[in-house]
């Protein structure tokens, strides 16, 4: 039975990058391959931890100037409809609630995954890591496998990692060898782990740590992308997943300073959702191509 929507859950949506990731796959979902020729509805669902904040997200974006212009919205006569759906990724009951939703409202499938939500937390110790790798890394794995299993055939997952996630030269090399080497989710996993354990000793930079719970976070969510990439592969249903840098986008996070705005910080994990990959699974992306780990 043929779909009669398209369905894509973007995680963090309520402002920045998510926000803007929302509305630029209501503006280009129109000439993606996913609208069947422009014949198939789009449903996004934005989701946020703050119900509140959620909500005035969603409906800011119904008399957002770009989408009433282009008449993107069902309410202009357009494909896509926005709904606020809550979910706060540091909760693993929370992430069960909305896979249950999804399965229950949309029982043949969804299409496209976006986790954009994240924290970037100030300072560096024992407890900014373990809060930091439960939210940016473990939420964001118990998300995508969560909703994985809910991907029709040729569904996209998108990881918003960030470059602070390369393993350049602050890592030991048989760190960076162990992260390359990783083929299952608990390898990717273990690494966490150890990093959390070695912080908590003190010994993070004897053994080849930077000193950074986000950075570390940003490279495990990359390896498990990896990982997740390469097992979907195997199955042959045509999904892919992919993790990306939006580049120094100013948000909050950033604290206003980087140099591209919100709408240019969406092209790339709009263009992973949406656009004509050629195939083109577990890679790091950024400014619209596949770049270095």
């Amino acid at each position: 039975m043929a779909p009669n929507a398209s369905i894509a859950i973007v995680t963090g949506a309520n402002k920045g990058i998510g926000l803007s990731v929302v509305k630029h796959l209501a503006l280009q979902y129109p000439s993606s391959a996913f609208s069947r020729n422009g014949t198939l509805p789009f449903l996004i669902y934005l989701t946020a931890r703050d119900p509140g904040r959620g909500e005035a997200a969603a409906q800011a974006l119904q008399n957002d100037v770009d989408l009433k212009k282009a008449k993107a919205l069902a309410v202009d006569g357009g494909l896509s409809t926005i709904q606020f759906r809550g979910l706060d990724i540091s909760n693993a009951d929370s992430i069960k609630d909305l896979g249950a939703f999804l399965q229950n409202e949309h029982p043949d499938g969804i299409d496209i995954v976006v986790n954009n939500a994240g924290i970037a937390m100030n300072g560096f110790d024992a407890n900014v890591v373990k809060e930091t790798l439960h939210t940016n890394y473990h939420g964001t794995l118990l998300a995508s496998q969560t909703l994985l299993p809910l991907l029709r055939p040729n569904g996209r997952i998108v990881n918003v990692a960030s470059i602070a996630g390369y393993l350049g030269n602050k890592y030991a090399p048989s760190l960076k060898q162990q992260f390359y080497a990783a083929k299952t989710v608990p390898d990717v996993t273990k690494l966490m782990d150890a990093f959390n354990t070695s912080v908590a000793n003190g010994t993070y930079q004897k053994d080849g740590w930077p000193a950074s719970a986000y950075m570390v976070a940003k490279a495990g969510e990359i390896g498990f992308t990896r990982v997740l990439a390469k097992e979907e592969a195997e199955k042959g249903n045509g999904v892919l997943v992919n993790a990306c840098c939006p580049g120094w986008v100013s948000t909050d996070m950033t604290k206003g300073r980087g140099h591209k705005n919100v709408d240019q910080g969406a092209q790339t994990p709009v263009l992973l959702a949406l656009g004509e990959l050629r195939g083109k699974t577990g890679q790091f992306w950024q400014d619209e191509i596949v770049i270095e780990w």
